[in-house]
């Protein structure tokens, strides 16, 4: 038997994931993230296969990560975390730059970035994991990271459909 509390007991960070493809930029907000190794430095994330950011790092083994800082609010959050850049341009109306690979890195609201390449997949059904080597690295501001916790608990914050945490509420 799973009794599904015992999971929101895991402690999760929120971060915004980037990647390129063909000249086009797209970021998302992932909390399945995490460091695997230190020497070398490898990050892996878990991404629905649903989202364009999966897409993108699927074809080009890249992507950025990044962590989001605790003053961020809910207008920037769901910018990156309920809407698609399929039919939505995520940095219209936010600062970012791109990286040497071409990676977008937003300059608002995050503390540092990594950039990542691929160099293992792991088909989770849903969703995929990804693990890659730390290829770049910088702080951008010193600060509080983000958590899960503090998104749901003092931002009052939901959970999207495609989130690995995401779980559907059957009570009516």
């Amino acid at each position: 038997m799973i009794d599904i509390r015992a999971l929101t007991d895991m402690t999760y960070g929120l971060f915004i994931v980037g990647a390129t493809k063909d000249g086009k930029i797209n970021a998302m907000i992932a909390n399945s993230v995490f460091q695997v190794t230190a020497e070398p430095p490898k990050i892996a994330i878990a991404l629905n296969k649903q989202s364009l950011t999966h897409d993108y790092i699927k074809e080009t083994g890249l992507f950025c990560v990044q962590p989001i800082a605790q003053e961020a609010n809910m207008i920037f959050l769901g910018n990156f975390g309920f809407r698609t850049g399929k039919n939505y341009d995520k940095f219209a109306k936010v600062s970012y730059k791109l990286s040497a690979q071409g990676l977008p890195i937003v300059l608002e609201n995050t503390l540092s970035w990594m950039s990542v390449k691929v160099n293992q997949t792991i088909d989770l059904g849903t969703h995929t994991l990804f693990i890659g080597l730390v290829e770049d690295t910088q702080v951008i501001k010193e600060g509080k990271p983000l958590t899960y916790d503090y998104y749901q608990c003092v931002l009052r914050g939901k959970t999207p459909r495609g989130a690995t945490t995401f779980k559907e509420n059957k009570e009516k």
